[in-house]
């Protein structure tokens, strides 16, 4: 190929190119001045308190396992070898729980989500994921949302492989929604048409989870 030749076309550049023309994935601000770093509602804490629907399942890697099922071009389904050898990325973020405590500058270490997505190709009926972990836990998330800059299937924190009591091997992270969106133990994402409630949607939480705008229950 020279200099003065375009790039062959592929799935890929087709469906980035229809990306930006939409402005797909574009969630908003990922850094926000000091002064509205913390969400309304929330505390800061200097540990990470552990919340779970009272199991915490013991995955090995030897046997983990992360599939990618629905409306994409590409399924997948990725053992532990497999997804490390997909690139991978350190990230720094902010988190912030439901429960009314947020931490700042958390360092993780994994897959980012829009790596995934490129692998993957969702089909452009796609418009929301279903998360499923080894609890059998659940929950929604818009595929914009999934798709933000800073999330991140991620297997370290601080450094250090994030305990079983945190979710590891692999749980996602998406800084930008309250935590119970960000799915521990994660094996399944399922690419989606409509949107579907998970385990505490159902159970009287917001349908997304946006911190600044206090997007805790229902009703809000």
């Amino acid at each position: 190929m020279t200099d003065e030749e375009p790039p062959t076309e592929t799935k890929l550049t087709t469906t980035k190119r229809r990306w930006a023309a939409a402005g797909k994935f574009l969630t908003g601000r990922a850094v926000r001045p000091e002064d509205e770093r913390l969400p309304p509602g929330q505390h800061l804490v200097r540990d990470w308190p552990v919340l779970d629907l009272g199991q915490q399942p013991a995955i090995g890697v030897e046997r983990w396992r992360l599939d990618v099922t629905g409306l994409v071009e590409q399924r997948l389904s990725l053992d532990w070898t497999a997804f490390k050898a997909l690139p991978q990325s350190d990230s720094l973020s902010d988190i912030h729980c439901v429960t009314t405590w947020s931490r700042y500058d958390n360092r993780w270490q994994g897959v980012l989500t829009h790596d995934l997505l490129d692998l993957v190709m969702p089909k452009p009926e796609a418009s929301h994921v279903m998360l499923t972990s080894y609890d059998g836990y659940t929950t929604n998330l818009p595929l914009a949302d999934f798709a933000s800059e800073h999330a991140i299937l991620a297997t370290d924190w601080e450094g250090k492989p994030i305990s079983r009591t945190h979710g590891g091997p692999m749980r996602l992270v998406v800084p930008h929604l309250y935590f119970w969106k960000s799915a521990k133990w994660l094996t399944r994402i399922d690419f989606r048409a409509g949107d579907e409630a998970g385990f505490w949607e159902r159970n009287g939480y917001h349908m997304r989870g946006d911190p600044w705008l206090e997007q805790r229950y229902s009703a809000d």
